[in-house]
């Protein structure tokens, strides 16, 4: 995992604004049926652990998607904001909110065992599929 140090960004209206300390400059995509209905289509996520910092909290909704999951959207403009990690504390924000992102690599992919056969990207990626996403997270 490579970190670079205090990346900021903020919603597509500006009301949810979040400073993230560590970031994953690698950038993953996840094709599970539940983050394509969340955002219509695949949900391209930067791995944040637990340093991110938010303000506008007040126009932040959280919607527990799942017993390990929650997800955070802006109340005022319906930005994707982050997937949060319950058991390890640790957000996944949304890689399109960050104001600079040209040191982002894309380099993985889960559930690809979900992902629909009308796109593809391009890019060569490390691949795993739900069952093996779930059996290294549990893993650890």
């Amino acid at each position: 995992m490579t970190n670079i140090q205090k990346m900021t960004g903020q919603c597509l209206c500006g009301s949810v604004k979040f400073t993230a300390e560590n970031a994953n400059i690698n950038i993953g995509a996840c094709h599970c049926d539940m983050c394509r209905k969340w955002v219509g289509g695949p949900y391209m996520a930067v791995e944040c652990e637990t340093d991110v910092v938010f303000t506008g909290t007040e126009n932040i909704t959280r919607f527990e998607s799942s017993k390990w999951g929650q997800r955070g959207f802006c109340n005022q403009c319906g930005s994707t904001l982050f997937y949060f990690l319950k058991p390890k504390s640790y957000y996944m924000m949304a890689a399109g909110l960050f104001d600079d992102q040209s040191a982002f690599v894309f380099d993985h992919q889960i559930f690809i065992d979900e992902k629909p056969s009308y796109y593809c990207f391009s890019n060569e990626t490390d691949n795993k599929t739900g069952a093996e996403m779930m059996e290294s997270a549990q893993a650890e």
